[in-house]
């Protein structure tokens, strides 16, 4: 009878314990892996909103791969990872593409306003560039305009933005914002096209570093200056301002979707503000006076 009732109670035991494993192991918001792809001109807010996810859910892990822009969304596509973070508009074909392929609605989670930049070394006479220049110096074959690569953020939402298709434009290449930002004495008479977010961290040391070595172009558009400042971005009304946004291939709410609600939400739009962006979603804040 004794031995009955222990093989009773080992067997519900196993029961039990082989529920539990089977629980862990199910997806949840609050743990588990994620991969976020990311070029590399954001990159910085990306991994800010990522160590505050950890930080507020410690059983997650995620891990940030920087790729291409145009890549990323293609591995998005193939399900190479979860998220990816985009900042240019997709043509018509691409949304036809992500909802056959992800079977889900093209729905973009925005979050932050950043801005492509036009910089010279900190010694140039140059204290301005105009939309014309701009337009101009991108057509003529001396490639003053220096870019970090093709299938970039930086090169791709300029093009947009010109309404011309990459290819179409010519410039010179030094990979990686942060290269061109420190390479950029180097080469008399070029301008250095870079993502803001390369160094607009306000309190960081290394991005104080690299904002003394440069000066940012403000862009003259039809008599009028505009600057990548605050105001500039959460108003828009700097040229080449753009939004980021995520996109995911995740159908359910899992850790994908718990990290984009998190950057869309308060705590993760102070992370924005704390990396020297323009949040997306502006919470207001009240104080009760007595």
């Amino acid at each position: 009878m004794k031995n009955s009732l222990k093989i009773a109670l080992l067997s519900m035991m196993s029961i039990i314990a082989a529920g539990c494993k089977e629980e862990d192991k199910s997806p949840s918001y609050h743990k588990g892996d994620l991969t976020i792809l990311t070029d590399e001109s954001f990159k910085s807010v990306t991994e800010a909103l990522a160590d505050g996810y950890m930080i507020n859910y410690p059983e997650t892990q995620i891990k940030i791969v920087t790729q291409k822009e145009d890549l990323a969304f293609l591995d998005l596509l193939k399900d190479k990872a979860r998220i990816t973070v985009m900042s240019r508009d997709l043509t018509p074909e691409e949304k036809k593409a992500y909802e056959e392929q992800v079977d889900l609605k093209f729905l973009p989670a925005r979050f932050a306003a950043d801005a492509v930049v036009f910089i010279v070394p900190k010694d140039s006479p140059k204290q301005s560039i105009s939309m014309d220049e701009i337009k101009n110096g991108l057509a003529s074959d001396a490639k003053n305009f220096i870019f970090d690569g093709t299938n970039s953020s930086n090169l791709n939402f300029v093009a947009q933005k010109l309404n011309k298709q990459p290819k179409d434009l010519k410039f010179s290449i030094i990979p990686g914002n942060q290269n061109i930002v420190e390479e950029l004495g180097k080469y008399p008479g070029k301008i250095g096209v870079i993502g803001l977010n390369t160094f607009s961290r306000p309190y960081d040391k290394a991005s104080e570093k690299l904002r003394g070595m440069v000066k940012i172009l403000p862009i003259e558009d039809k008599g009028k200056l505009y600057t990548a400042d605050n105001a500039g971005l959460r108003e828009m009304k700097y040229p080449f301002t753009r939004v980021l946004y995520f996109l995911t291939n995740e159908g359910n709410f899992n850790i994908a979707n718990g990290f984009i609600r998190y950057s869309c939400t308060q705590l993760g739009q102070m992370v924005v503000e704390k990396e020297g962006l323009q949040p997306y979603n502006i919470y207001k804040r009240e104080v009760q006076m007595r």
